[in-house]
């Protein structure tokens, strides 16, 4: 049985790359050189749930979404731009997706519900065009034959997902050897180009057991009305076409085990590349794997802050200062009564009792 679910996962992969990114010309991109994303530190303050509450302070960059293979803004989609976040607490990273969308839901069928992917640059020569860009076709792309042109992606598909709950790496999947998320589709994939995408540990290199999944995350609409959690006989959970915003978040840890080129490994103070995809069911039908949109036409810098950042300086120094004014004015009262004490004591007049001349005879 386990056999045959592995096979099925690669044949899925293996037909959405045939039909998948095939461009109608040649490829034409102008990146925005200023556009990136700040990774700061800001230790103990995401909760990781899919709501977006504890990101309220958190800097956002905003991008518009403009379909992959035909990056053209007059083809964006309408709802509105997607907003990304990030941060990190010196162990693990976390992101924050927001996306304006009318709600979409169909339980069990991936396609006909929103969709979104991270993708991160892992080889110094892997391109963000042709997912890695290596030129090998799918009977001769081998780890040593694309060294180089790997890339790490994480997909989120929430057609069997609940909202709020948490999905991917867990221990039957992990303890397997792969990537794979049986639960919720939130999967831990490597590829080399479009037509060479496999889930961690699985490949034509062959399987190797120690691969895992190390991406958990979560889900959200602003139109759920039920804040304390919800389960799946509770699906499609609002009404369909209702207004508002989805959120996707998501955490995994800065550096991974692996040993097999398959995930990124991020550094504190250094940056990455990555980019972000979005799929949506445009009037209700499922959409498909080239059909998706892309925050840019090309990698966006991820600014990984180290240990310290701009606004917990900025916050550290604000309430250092605060404590610091506080304590000289406690000080300057104190020192007020002291020296009123004194002064009293120096110069108000001294009473000295009378003593009748007999008493010193």
């Amino acid at each position: 049985m386990l056999q045959l679910l592995v096979i099925a996962l690669l044949l899925i992969f293996a037909t959405e790359k045939v039909v998948s990114h095939q461009e109608s010309g040649e490829w034409s991109c102008e990146s925005d050189s200023e556009i990136h994303v700040m990774a700061d530190y800001r230790p103990g303050i995401i909760t990781l749930d899919g709501h977006n509450d504890d990101w309220k302070d958190i800097e956002d960059s905003e991008f518009p979404l403009r379909p992959a293979l035909d990056p053209d803004a007059d083809h964006e989609y309408d709802a509105g731009k997607m907003i990304v976040k990030a941060v990190h607490d010196g162990r693990d990273m976390y992101f924050m997706l927001e996306i304006d969308g009318n709600y979409a839901y169909d339980k069990g069928e991936n396609k006909k519900c929103p969709s979104v992917a991270l993708m991160f640059q892992i080889g110094d020569q892997a391109t963000y065009h042709n997912m890695g860009g290596c030129k090998e076709g799918t009977d001769s792309c081998t780890s040593k034959a694309c060294r180089g042109f790997e890339v790490d992606i994480m997909h989120f598909s929430i057609g069997n997902a609940i909202p709020g709950r948490l999905y991917g790496g867990n221990p039957i999947d992990n303890g397997e050897g792969n990537g794979g998320d049986r639960f919720g589709h939130l999967v831990d994939i490597y590829a080399w180009n479009p037509h060479c995408r496999y889930l961690d540990g699985l490949g034509p290199s062959g399987n190797d057991s120690s691969a895992q999944n190390d991406w958990h995350g979560a889900w959200w609409h602003s139109s759920f009305t039920t804040q304390s959690g919800y389960v799946e006989e509770d699906s499609p959970y609002t009404q369909d076409g209702k207004k508002g915003t989805y959120f996707f978040e998501f955490s995994r840890p800065l550096r991974t085990m692996d040993r097999l080129q398959q995930d990124v490994q991020f550094t504190l103070g250094s940056p990455a590349k990555m980019s972000v995809a979005f799929w949506y069911p445009m009037d209700s039908k499922p959409w498909h794997g080239s059909g998706h949109y892309t925050i840019n036409c090309d990698w966006i810098p991820l600014d990984i802050s180290s240990g310290s950042s701009s606004s917990l300086t900025t916050s550290t120094v604000k309430g250092s200062s605060d404590g610091t004014s506080i304590s000289a004015i406690v000080m300057s009262m104190i020192s007020l009564v002291v020296s009123g004490f004194i002064a009293y004591r120096l110069f108000s007049p001294r009473n000295v009792p009378f003593t009748p001349m007999e008493n010193n005879l």
